[in-house]
């Protein structure tokens, strides 16, 4: 049986709802949403299969569909779901837990092409199963494929990361303190990681 997340622990009962609000509000503003799509989008071949592990209510999903790519978004809430199914159709969308994620027994068996974390995805996971998180989300990636994962270090401390990776049987390729690829440096408060097989 899957283990509560944090995100359903560690925030408020409506927190679901405002955050969907939130990036309504953000959307109608006009602000940059599609920074974490830009960069996957750059990293892989046209009409890529693509998997928005964490995916929230869509805008990472939906923005790469319509760079032409085909992608599946999972979130353990169902709340969250349904607004991305109501905001931004186009990708196929599935609740699950990703630290048992099967996506086989959901009906999408072919692998992907590069999987996306983004949105502190892996700082809201059940405690202790951020390596399970990152083990399952490549199991479902090409041989060749690639997890981007992008938090805070205050929701996710490096140390915990840098296990969890380890743990996963994963390699950090490439680290970054945005997802625009500015520098990483020891100050920075924010990480993109590339994550590969060894």
């Amino acid at each position: 049986m899957a283990r509560p997340t944090r995100w359903e622990t560690d925030t408020d009962e409506d927190h679901s709802t405002w955050y969907v609000e939130r990036f309504r509000n953000l959307a109608a503003e006009g602000a940059d949403l599609e920074g974490e799509a830009r960069l996957i989008d750059a990293m892989v071949p046209r009409r890529s299969r693509l998997l928005d592990a964490g995916c929230g209510p869509g805008r990472t999903a939906a923005a790469l569909v319509r760079r032409g790519h085909e992608v599946v978004g999972v979130d353990a809430d169902p709340v969250l779901i349904e607004a991305a199914e109501a905001d931004h159709p186009g990708p196929r969308y599935l609740v699950a837990d990703l630290a048992e994620l099967d996506l086989a027994a959901l009906g999408e068996p072919e692998p992907f092409a590069a999987a996306v974390l983004a949105g502190n995805v892996l700082a809201f996971v059940a405690p202790d199963t951020e390596a399970d998180v990152l083990r399952r989300t490549m199991a479902h990636v090409a041989d060749d494929g690639f997890v981007v994962a992008g938090f805070h270090v205050a929701k996710l401390p490096l140390d915990r990361f840098e296990a969890a990776v380890a743990a996963a049987g994963l390699a950090e390729e490439h680290r970054f303190a945005t997802w625009d690829l500015r520098a990483w440096h020891d100050d920075a408060d924010f990480v993109v990681a590339v994550l590969r097989r060894p």
